[in-house]
């Protein structure tokens, strides 16, 4: 019996008279396809990734729909809202499933502001638009507005309620009313960071505060339109506004938000 050596290649060589140079290019050729063959599959697969809203720059991406141009400016990386006059400004284009995360301060006591999702960004009677409202008040906001010989409105109120705004309809998780108010009081007072971090998807919305989801809805109306940022009243300061989009589903017309077209 003949024994073959054991010298690299020697086996392949006896076998397959093969030039040298031509059988290390080939190996070369098979290592390579053998590393880069899992990232040319990948390459038909968009992963999501968080895509900054604003950039901390300037108000590239948003446009103002019935503020003013001194109602929103860029202050040491934040997003300052002077909350006058009522109105609201709205992103370029419109989104469907995604996540939302955003840091906010309220910097008066009984500061009104909050977002829009799946908006038309339309102004009615209010000046203010159709769409899924994520409410952003001060801790103050439920003392400076209970009226004289009534029950104050309950503190829930201004730790994060989720409603249909302008006449959109939702289904509450936890009703007030049509609203659906916050399971538990997470949200901090004037001056202070609080976190929203919110879940959009096919007509349900689900909202962190804090670290902790404490609220939702579900079947909207909408479930693709406008996000829409708020001026109310007070100022308010925004930093760290980031969505990452999701596969989009199955949405009708009459479930999408109209499209604003710019003259």
């Amino acid at each position: 019996m003949q024994v073959l050596s054991c010298q690299p290649n020697s086996v392949f060589n006896k076998i397959i008279p093969m030039d040298r140079t031509l059988f290390f290019l080939l190996n070369k050729i098979f290592l390579f396809f053998l590393i880069t063959i899992p990232n040319f599959v990948l390459l038909g697969t968009v992963i999501p990734q968080w895509v900054d809203l604003f950039n901390g720059k300037d108000l590239t991406g948003w446009v103002d729909v019935n503020t003013s141009p001194e109602t929103w400016y860029v202050k040491d990386g934040m997003l300052i809202c002077k909350g006058k006059p009522i109105g609201v400004m709205r992103s370029e284009r419109q989104y469907e499933n995604f996540l939302l995360h955003v840091e906010w301060r309220h910097m008066e006591s009984g500061g009104n502001s909050g977002i829009f999702a799946w908006s038309d960004a339309i102004p009615f009677g209010n000046r203010l638009p159709k769409g899924l409202e994520i409410q952003m008040l001060e801790l103050d906001w439920v003392k400076l507005h209970t009226k004289k010989g009534k029950k104050p409105p309950p503190i829930a109120y201004v730790h994060g309620e989720l409603f249909g705004a302008g006449g959109l309809k939702a289904t509450p998780d936890n009703p007030r009313g049509s609203r659906s108010k916050s399971l538990e009081n997470r949200c901090k007072g004037k001056g202070e960071w609080n976190v929203y971090d919110v879940v959009c998807v096919d007509g349900v919305v689900k909202l962190s505060v804090n670290g902790k989801f404490v609220n939702g809805v579900r079947n909207s109306q909408y479930k693709k339109g406008y996000l829409c940022l708020e001026s109310e009243g007070s100022e308010i300061h925004f930093r760290n506004l980031k969505i990452m989009e999701l596969p989009s589903g199955i949405t009708s017309s009459d479930q999408t938000a109209p499209i604003i077209n710019l003259p």
